[in-house]
């Protein structure tokens, strides 16, 4: 090993040598198996060597004469964090002539090592110096060194040249931009390297820096590194086919780093990366982990380059190489990876990002061999991914379902236990998406599924099914709730601990869809899950704690706060307990409860928010590594960070003032728990909005910090908790604003307004300029809809003070989204210059909708005031309802001009003819829920229009007759656009009775009555009938005995609220009016007690 010359007078060359042999010897001292020598080594290197900077010559010194590896190693690695330590304060500190020799010796020393571990580390303290001297320009012979070196006939030379390279290149990147080029045709290079695999991977790793500093609008360096894409593409297929795991997972980072990237670097290569992915995900002699990273890289290419996927319609091919990895076992530990799972999710992703249309015809054709294929692996393969795409194509779904019901069930009677369980999943997933027409199959589903129930093989996930289908049944639920509660019940004294868990939350979800109709069962079953509150273990024991917290919330919802009195102190102390326990999942569930308790009991609850709130505080606070924050200026997506894959690379964990390297961290379980703490946060957060809201005045104490802690969260990495933290604060100001009694509204100008109270404008001040700063950076859809509806919910709350300051703001985001160039709309492969497909993900239609909604709220506060900003929304708004948008597109579209002409009154005039062509094509359209819109449109329309639509009304009816037509059994859909036609025809006629041929038009009218769906058009139904009582009685006197049965029906006290106070208190002043000449009539329809 060469001995490295250390430049000092010779009068301290006896104190350096004295000081060079004790700091190796604590160095040797820290590297033993000894924890009591280990801590009294630290204590004194920080305390009579770290702070020297004479101990930086001395490590260089140990680093290249010590006899001992781990101590060279120690050396590197404590010599590079003195070298970066306060911005290379204490490295300046050394003599020049010092830190010359260092600069001019550590190449050889790196040259001449032969462990790898202790070269990389070196290599890091060039780095750590590069980042101090390149900048100041004095090390000017490093980078041409490093040039030659990676170019050098010897493999290990250049594999440490490149790799030093890379370390240099992920410190001091920002001055070495201007050389991007070179660098690019250097690693164009050695990405052949022809003996090396480690110079290969370490070069791409070296690529993936660089990318990430090319700028997005630079096109010749962006072409320049899609050339080399292919190479790159090379160097996986290559490290694969070595079995090189850690080399692979490199690679993948790289590419998946660039996925994410705004510049397009992948460019053209995306059908071919997606080949090449599938290929090696798909190969079976492959080791599973390998496989596994493959299968996870186009998961993000799906979700970060879906423009690119749709527009060359690669989703079909996808589903034809994924489908069979479906086959394949699963992980037998659900916290385990397996790329049957992997295939699953990346199935998932193509549901959710590409339009249905080219998602699941493709995977309906396939599904079709697998599920009548003999083997049972085919068919469990098949029904799994059926039931993992509805979430993305549930709209496209709903019209095919009479096609899907019997493969459900015919897979619900498998012989394959395996089969029967993966359609038990398959039920839950259409339970949750398409809600309603599961409902339906509540007399096929639920005796199946509790066939299922009693076979220990298929428990557990027929206990799922079943949970997800009672969720959903309402007042069906009557038919099965003893036969279902006598099943479960006995579960639950004799199933695993598993289905125990999976039992209780089904019993959860009979008990609210029965509502009172659980009374009978609470306290049995009471008596039986009270005891999993109190349990204690890990694992399935606190799983079933949580589910059981969570399900006698439920309960306590159902059978109404008196009843559940007894219970309620004891299990609000087993909630705090749970908060004890050291569990994020029981901290989430104790969260979840005690936001249903405030719903239950209200103003009750305020004596806990002193011990509940300052609970949701602290677990704000968390970092995710489950240590309680110590400030705010750590970057949290730092603990996701998972560069600390060896112990070349550690990670770095920031504690206070000091820094500590682990090398042996478990990944995977740091993950797990920062995903747990993240789900916790999200819900701490949620629940803070719920206590504001259900305890009111009791409150108020709190708003300041938990709007503080908020305010913090909006930043955070985690979706779910940016969304969780817009609700709640969109809640305080809501809740805030009713407290304080505020004085009325009316539509118009903000400064025509009476003026919001101090104390709200002042958290108004505060929130809404920190949701629209994280709106800017905002890429989540969902986040982004949860913004938009959540304004919109506040505006029309609190009026139009509430947007007085950011009204501007408010509508260039409802214009970005509408123009569907959001941020988290985007994708860096689409040039900006392209038109956005019409087809799109279901899931990009939620947030359209969330657009028009703000729009609609802004219309609603201001008035006709809006009129001007109309003009900028109205062609953004109709190019949405087309033929070839979704469902969801047309019926959002339609529904948000209805409520933007209610808003503008009469200053709706000017679009009057537009409006009323599209609403003629909107009547005819296929879809009764576009249809129920577009008549409620036409009415108001009709009712604020300024023009004479006279001419029109025959047209009108004549376009709104068919909707009357609904046969017994239709769809609630059918039903409730017969309502809204209803409504449409009743401001006819108020607004104009004469242009209306009353004795062909009431019949119809009335046949429609009462109201089944929408009672919300119950308003302008009774405004017609006693306009024309008023008017012209005698048309009404054939239909009067029909009427009063109406009356009779709406003012059931039995019923729920059909009609509001006003319409109320005139139908009964009406209702007397007619008593006076028709009493007999009036006491048969059994108003007398109204009159």
């Amino acid at each position: 090993m060469p001995r490295m010359v250390v430049v000092v007078s010779e009068a301290g060359l006896i104190f350096l040598q004295s000081y060079v042999q004790g700091l190796h010897a604590l160095l040797v001292q820290s590297t033993a198996n000894d924890t009591l020598q280990l801590k009294a080594a630290t204590a004194q290197l920080n305390r009579e060597y770290y702070k020297n900077p004479a101990c930086i010559p001395a490590l260089a010194t140990i680093l290249s004469q010590s006899p001992e590896a781990p101590v060279r190693q120690l050396a590197a690695v404590e010599l590079r964090k003195r070298i970066a330590q306060h911005n290379g304060d204490l490295w300046l500190a050394v003599a020049q002539q010092d830190r010359i020799s260092i600069k001019a010796n550590l190449p050889n020393v790196i040259v001449n090592e032969p462990q790898n571990l202790v070269r990389h580390s070196t290599a890091r303290v060039v780095a750590a110096i590069a980042g101090i001297e390149i900048e100041q320009g004095t090390w000017p012979e490093l980078l041409p060194w490093l040039r030659d070196i990676c170019m050098s006939a010897t493999a290990a030379h250049r594999e440490i040249g490149v790799f030093i390279l890379y370390s240099v290149l992920e410190t001091i990147i920002d001055d070495l931009q201007s050389q991007l080029g070179q660098f690019l045709e250097l690693f164009g290079k050695l990405l052949q390297d022809p003996e090396s695999d480690e110079v290969r991977v370490t070069t791409v790793r070296a690529l993936g820096i660089i990318a990430q500093y090319i700028d997005a609008d630079d096109k010749d360096q962006i072409k320049m590194f899609q050339t080399i894409v292919p190479a790159m593409l090379q160097v996986i297929q290559k490290t694969l086919e070595l079995g090189n795991s850690e080399g692979a997972k490199h690679v993948f980072d790289v590419f998946e780093t660039m996925l994410i990237l705004e510049a397009p670097l992948l460019g053209n290569h995306i059908p071919q990366f997606v080949e090449f992915l599938l290929q090696w995900g798909a190969n079976g002699n492959l080791d599973d982990e390998l496989r596994v990273l493959a299968l996870n890289a186009l998961t993000w290419t799906v979700q970060y380059k879906k423009s690119k996927i749709q527009a060359q319609n690669l989703g079909p091919a996808m589903l034809q190489g994924l489908l069979p990895i479906t086959t394949e076992p699963e992980a037998e530990d659900a916290d385990d990876d397996a790329p049957s799972r992997s295939a699953l999710r990346i199935i998932d992703a193509l549901a959710t990002n590409l339009p249905p249309a080219q998602v699941f015809p493709a995977l309906r054709e396939l599904l079709q061999t697998y599920f009548a294929s003999p083997d049972a692996n085919y068919r469990r393969g098949g029904m799994l991914a059926l039931g993992i795409v509805v979430e993305g194509c549930s709209e496209y779904m709903t019209p095919l379902m009479p096609q899907v019901w019997p493969i459900i069930d015919v897979g619900l009677q498998d012989s394959d236990p395996s089969v029967r369980k993966a359609t038990c999943i398959a039920v839950s997933c259409l339970c949750e998406w398409v809600e309603e027409e599961a409902a339906k199959r509540h007399a096929v589903l639920v005796p199946a599924i509790m066939q299922l129930v009693d076979d220990p093989a298929t428990q557990r996930q027929a206990c799922t099914a079943l949970d997800g289908l009672l969720e959903i049944l309402q007042d069906a639920i009557g038919n099965y709730l003893q036969l279902i509660m006598e099943r479960l019940s006995g579960l639950l004294e004799s199933a695993p601990t598993s289905v125990k868990t999976v039992v209780v939350g089904a019993i959860g979800s009979a008990a609210h869809a029965a509502k009172s109709g659980f009374l009978p069962y609470f306290q049995p079953t009471m008596e039986r899950v009270k005891h999993f509150l109190v349990l204690t273990g890990e694992g399935e024991e606190q799983d079933l704690r949580g589910i059981a917290m969570d399900a006698v919330g439920t309960f306590a919802e159902a059978v109404g706060k008196e009843v559940f009195r007894p219970y309620f102190p004891d299990l609000m102390q087993q909630a705090f307990k749970g908060i004890e326990m050291g569990s994020a999942r029981l901290r989430e569930c104790s969260f979840l409860f005690f936001g249903v308790m405030a719903r239950v009991y209200g103003d009750e609850f305020a004596p806990w928010l002193p011990q509940v709130v300052p609970a949701l505080i602290q677990s704000c606070k968390l970092e995710e590594s489950g240590k309680e924050a110590t400030g705010r200026s750590h970057d949290a997506c730092s603990a996701f960070s998972t560069s600390g894959t060896s112990a070349a690379d550690p990670i770095t964990v920031i504690d206070g003032e000091t820094t500590t390297e682990i090398e042996d961290v478990d990944i995977d379980k740091l993950l797990d728990v920062n995903s747990a703490i993240a789900v916790e946060k999200e819900i701490a957060a949620d629940t803070m909005g719920t206590l504001f809201a259900a305890t009111g005045n009791h409150f108020l104490q709190f708003v300041e910090p938990c709007t503080l802690e908020l305010v913090s969260l909006l930043p955070h990495y985690y979706e779910g908790i940016r969304k969780s933290a817009t609700d709640s604060l969109l809640e305080i100001i809501r809740t805030f604003s009713d407290l304080t009694n505020p004085a009325e509204w009316h539509p118009g100008p903000p400064s025509e307004q009476p003026e919001l109270e101090q104390h709200v404008k002042q958290l108004i001040g505060h929130a809404i300029p920190a949701l629209l700063e994280m709106y800017e950076t905002e890429d989540n859809k969902q986040v982004a809809a949860a913004f938009c509806a959540g304004i919109a919910e506040t505006t029309n709350k609190i009026g139009p003070r509430f947007v007085e300051e950011y009204l501007d703001q408010l509508c260039t985001i409802a214009v970005q989204i509408l123009d569907q160039k959001a941020l988290c709309q985007q994708d860096p492969d689409q040039d900006e210059t392209d038109e956005t497909p019409e087809d799109s993900a279901e899931y990009d239609s939620v947030l359209i909708s969330a657009a028009g909604d703000l729009v609609a709220a802004l219309a609603n506060a201001l008035g006709a005031t809006f009129a001007q900003a109309f003009d900028t929304f109205f062609p953004r708004i109709t190019k949405f309802y087309k033929k070839s948008r979704s469902l969801t597109d047309r019926s959002a579209a339609i529904g948000c001009l209805a409520e933007i002409i209610s808003g503008l009154g009469g200053a709706v005039t000017k679009w009057t003819e537009p409006l009323l062509d599209l609403f003629y094509r909107a009547l005819a359209d296929s879809d009764a829920e576009v249809q129920s819109n577009a008549a409620f449109a036409t009415g108001l329309l009709v009712e604020h229009s300024e023009m004479d639509l006279a001419p029109q009304y025959m047209p009108v009816l004549g376009a709104l007759h068919p909707l009357f037509e609904v046969p017994e059994g239709a769809s609630p859909a059918k039903f409730n656009a017969r309502d809204n036609a209803a409504g449409a025809v009743s401001r006819l006629i108020v607004k104009n009775a004469g242009a209306l041929p009353l004795e062909q038009v009431l019949p119809v009218l009335f046949s429609a009555l009462p109201l089944r769906n929408d009672f919300l058009e119950n308003t302008p139904v009774f405004r017609a009938i006693f306009h024309l009582f008023k008017a012209n009685p005698a048309v009404l006197a054939p239909f009067l005995d029909g009427l009063l049965g109406v009356f009779a029906h709406v003012l059931d006290p039995s019923r729920p609220e059909q009609v509001g106070e006003e319409t109320r208190a005139e139908l009964i002043r009406l209702i007397g009016a007619i008593n006076a000449e028709k009493p007999i009539a009036v006491q048969a329809a059994g108003l007398g007690a109204f009159v």
